[in-house]
């Protein structure tokens, strides 16, 4: 028998439970609504309530391995979000050495500094040692041709898909009182309110909307969308609450700033992917897009939560 008084339990019962009820109201949308034929909203969400099915189960398969299996596999994610970012970016054959830094120096480093949890230098590595060594490879090459606009991308690529993302897992490590080891609640606690909110935003927006918020940038965003989606999240922030060490008001706070820093990292990605005249960053995900497509806004949540529960709880 599950044992209900582990919150993680109770947390991905209850997930199920809802994926089960989402996918029920597909299957009566389809035969109801679209009479079994293609319907592009319908479709739409039945395929992103089939992802979020698959992406629930992993995630609840890597808290089950464990901390090292959580490290590992954010630092994966990683891997997939910079290989996207720098796949549509106009990289040269003098930035080789650079991006092979970037791969297979900077985000193994940065990400094993987590495990032994050594925060002063995990801290710093990226944006002081990573921001001075990577354009000094690519200058090495004696290529002067966009050398600024190519050191830069680069720069950045890392900045976002490497360090802002791996504030996810360096949650594992904050000193709690009172709720040492219970690090993977606070991951999961940030990831459902911040993708919560992508998805809320989404179905306000589909029933409510009506002012477009940022048309050149993501089109399909409204004012509505963007208010119902923040605050009900917020909200679903508040009822989580008791897998944190947050009181409600505190967790619908900490909901409230991760999900308008999430807002905003959707937003810069957008502008990104608008500038290179592409829709999404991949197809990895059916009904997602690409990685970057998924992670765009914790990667600007992320270290914002982290931050603040460091600096105002341990």
């Amino acid at each position: 028998m599950p044992d209900f008084t582990n919150p993680f339990v109770r947390l991905f019962t209850g997930l199920g439970g809802t994926l089960l009820f989402a996918s029920l109201v597909g299957l009566v949308l389809r035969h109801a609504v679209a009479k079994g034929q293609p319907n592009a909203v319908i479709d739409n969400l039945v395929a992103r309530v089939n992802a979020w099915w698959w992406m629930v189960g992993l995630l609840g398969l890597v808290f089950w391995m464990g901390r090292s299996a959580v490290i590992g596999f954010f630092a994966l994610l990683s891997f997939l979000a910079l290989r996207e970012f720098l796949t549509i970016t106009d990289t040269r054959r003098g930035d080789h050495h650079a991006l092979l830094a970037s791969f297979f120096l900077c985000l193994p480093v940065h990400y094993a500094l987590i495990w032994v949890d050594w925060y002063s230098l995990w801290s710093i590595l990226v944006p002081v040692y990573g921001f001075l060594l990577l354009p000094i490879l690519a200058a090495l090459s004696g290529d002067p041709k966009r050398f600024l606009t190519r050191a830069a991308t680069i720069q950045w690529g890392v900045m976002v898909a490497v360090y802002s993302l791996s504030h996810l897992p360096a949650l594992l490590d904050l000193r709690i009182p009172g709720h040492e080891g219970e690090g993977m609640l606070l991951i999961a606690f940030l990831i459902l309110v911040v993708q919560g909110s992508d998805v809320l935003q989404y179905v306000w927006g589909k029933l409510l909307g009506r002012h477009k918020l940022s048309p050149t940038l993501s089109p399909s965003k409204t004012w509505e969308g963007l208010i119902g989606g923040i605050l009900s999240a917020t909200a679903l922030g508040a009822a989580m609450s008791w897998i944190t060490p947050f009181t409600p008001l505190q967790a619908a706070g900490l909901a409230f700033a991760s999900c308008v820093m999430g807002f905003f990292g959707g937003l810069v990605l957008s502008a990104i992917k608008r500038d290179r005249g592409i829709k999404d960053w991949g197809h990895l995900i059916e009904g997602h897009g690409g990685m970057l497509d998924r992670l765009d806004s914790l990667c600007f949540s992320a270290p914002i939560f982290f931050h603040l529960v460091r600096y105002f709880w341990t």
